[in-house]
């Protein structure tokens, strides 16, 4: 096997969730700290979830930031002990290396991809995984899918970057979205829900199925 995309669930509200998330098999978990989501936790609940999930697995946990100030993301990253820092919003590329420098975590930056433009300079991030999704209002968990062979083309041109798929992604079109982008990770939040912020176990479980079913 060389090649086994990674999976993040993004969203967890509940620690019976986190749990869950964490004894699938997924890779990462995301906690969405943007007070104007659906899935929006105060870091103090949010540390009792990346704990919950951290009783079950060796789990990474990521924290979800949309256009916050560098001061907070750093509080926030203490506060919870994140792994990695995400960030959804409009930031510069002088505010991610700034974000980087102050919390001294990975760098994951969401890119909207609303046609053949939104992929281009791709490469002048300076961040860890690059991760393509659905321009929504939400900044993301829209149930909407866009042209994954954009994010193919992304793939194929910046070939040092690890690009990570998400935008409405389910357990039953994650296997053919692995199979047209080959993405280094694939990210899911309301496909595997019953409701915003809580997740279906069963769903959950058959979106990492599929997902393993993929590795080559």
């Amino acid at each position: 096997m060389t090649y086994q995309p990674r999976v993040k669930i993004c969203g967890v509200t509940l620690a019976d969730d986190a749990a869950c998330v964490a004894a699938s098999g997924a890779e990462f978990i995301g906690l969405n700290f943007w007070p104007r989501s659906r899935r929006y936790l105060e870091p103090d609940r949010g540390a009792l979830i990346a704990g919950a999930a951290r009783s079950r697995s060796a789990i990474q946990v990521v924290g979800v930031f949309v256009d916050a100030a560098v001061e907070e993301i750093a509080e926030v990253a203490s506060r919870v002990d994140l792994d990695i820092i995400q960030l959804h919003g409009d930031e510069s590329p002088a505010a991610v290396a700034a974000i980087a420098a102050a919390t001294r975590r990975p760098i994951w930056k969401a890119i909207a991809i609303r046609g053949p433009s939104s992929i281009d300079d791709l490469d002048t991030w300076p961040v860890d995984v690059l991760l393509l999704d659905t321009p929504s209002v939400g900044k993301g968990g829209s149930g909407k899918t866009f042209d994954w062979t954009l994010a193919a083309e992304a793939r194929r041109r910046y070939g040092s970057l690890q690009i990570a798929l998400a935008g409405g992604l389910d357990p039953a079109n994650v296997g053919e979205a692995i199979d047209a982008v080959l993405p280094w990770a694939v990210d899911v939040a309301s496909g595997v829900e019953a409701a915003p912020g809580v997740k279906d176990p069963a769903k959950v479980t058959a979106f990492v199925a599929a997902v393993r079913g993929r590795a080559r």
